[in-house]
């Protein structure tokens, strides 16, 4: 209907013919309940439906009907005057109304498209999922550390940087056009029934970050053998560009059917050597041996996963974990968690400077799931560690 109204605005209208007259003489037989007008270019219709009251406060009023008027004399039988611009009007209202309603929703989509931090340290992008950097190499994404991914002490958990690595590698997979079905599978991948499994992983932690911070994270991948990948990640304070975090994995493939370990197949090889950067590992390797713990060389013994004493975890944060996978464990396994405090003294870990323990998850009925190692710092002492090599940064 706008449209209509602008185009007889527009567009000149041809002036009524002369059976106007004989048409105006017709008006007795309109319906009172519904008037209809149409003009004679039919470029323009316009509709009302309006009801008289028959007393106003006790006195009978009403409508004179066309045909009364025209008994009375009151409609003249003359010509009706030339049409004009200005008689030939829309209705504007209803046409202004649609143009605002326009107007707003395309400030809105320009609002969105056009969106900027409110603060300039604040990095995040708010509707991506980060974006590939350094000739197609390297994943980068922002993250703001919420207030409820923080701890008593206003810093970040490790379960959320854990989170951040695992977010970072997904959408790495999935912004190179690899993701197929399941974590990280690739097309090949799943034709052959394949996933990813990790067998190994470090994580050193330099200094947490607090509630507000926004972290710069980075990822990327590289070959580890034949039939292994190694994937690496550095976080970063988007600010300031201190480093936070830094960690390594190692990755095999396991047929998800039989849930045995797999080689990797030449058309998977294929589909990602192309992302594969040559780069040393972001952490130096431990290479020490992480012990089998057992009832009589434990510390603690508790079922379930917590395995850092209660005493360490109040009064010390996690500096470094080396992380060794020995066996899958499903979704009803009931697990057991075995620690040992490496040379301290137990019953004073509180006033103890830096603490290092031995780590043993494994399932009820005493198979290996997991062997870790983690070293702990004093909640108010930063100690910074030498940062590998890195990858330049891209501009």
């Amino acid at each position: 209907m706008v449209a209509t109204a602008a185009a007889s605005a527009f567009f000149p209208v041809s002036s009524p013919s002369g059976d106007s007259v004989a048409k105006t003489k017709n008006l007795g037989s309109a319906n009172l309940g519904g008037i209809k007008s149409k003009s004679s270019s039919g470029s323009l219709q316009v509709k009302a439906n309006a009801q008289a009251p028959s007393k106003i406060n006790g006195t009978s009023v009403g409508l004179t009907t066309p045909a009364e008027s025209l008994k009375n004399g009151d409609i003249s039988t003359s010509s009706p005057p030339p049409r004009t611009f200005i008689n030939q009007l829309p209705d504007w209202s209803m046409l202004l109304a649609a143009i605002t309603t326009i107007f707003l929703a395309a400030e809105k989509q320009w609002m969105m498209l056009d969106w900027k931090p409110r603060r300039s340290d604040m990095l995040v992008d708010p509707f991506g999922i980060g974006k590939i950097v350094q000739d197609g190499f390297i994943f980068r994404q922002n993250f703001s550390i919420r207030s409820y991914e923080i701890g008593a002490d206003g810093t970040a958990s490790i379960e959320t940087l854990m989170n951040h690595l695992q977010e970072t590698a997904l959408n790495h997979v999935m912004t190179a056009g690899l993701l197929d079905a399941g974590f990280g599978a690739t097309p090949a991948m799943a034709k052959k029934n394949l996933i990813w499994v990790v067998t190994r992983m470090q994580v050193v932690v330099d200094r947490y970050p607090t509630w507000n911070d926004v972290v710069n994270v980075e990822t990327w991948v590289s070959a580890s053998g034949k039939n292994g990948m190694r994937r690496d990640w550095l976080i970063r304070n988007a600010k300031t560009g201190e480093t936070l975090t830094r960690a390594t994995s190692l990755w095999v493939m396991m047929n998800k059917l039989t849930r045995r370990l797999s080689k990797m197949p030449d058309e998977v090889r294929q589909e990602i050597e192309p992302y594969f950067l040559n780069s040393d590992p972001v952490v130096d390797e431990d290479s020490r041996k992480l012990p089998k713990l057992g009832d009589s060389t434990a510390d603690y013994v508790r079922r379930g996963l917590t395995s850092a004493p209660q005493q360490i975890l109040e009064s010390h944060q996690l500096a470094s974990v080396t992380l060794e996978y020995r066996r899958e464990c499903g979704r009803d396994s009931v697990l057991q968690s075995l620690t040992a405090v490496s040379d301290k003294d137990i019953g004073n870990l509180v006033n103890l400077g830096s603490v290092e323990c031995q780590h043993l998850l494994r399932l009820e009925e005493g198979a290996e799931v997991l062997r870790a190692r983690t070293e702990w710092r004093p909640k108010d002492a930063h100690n910074f560690g030498n940062v590998g090599p890195i990858p330049a940064e891209s501009t």
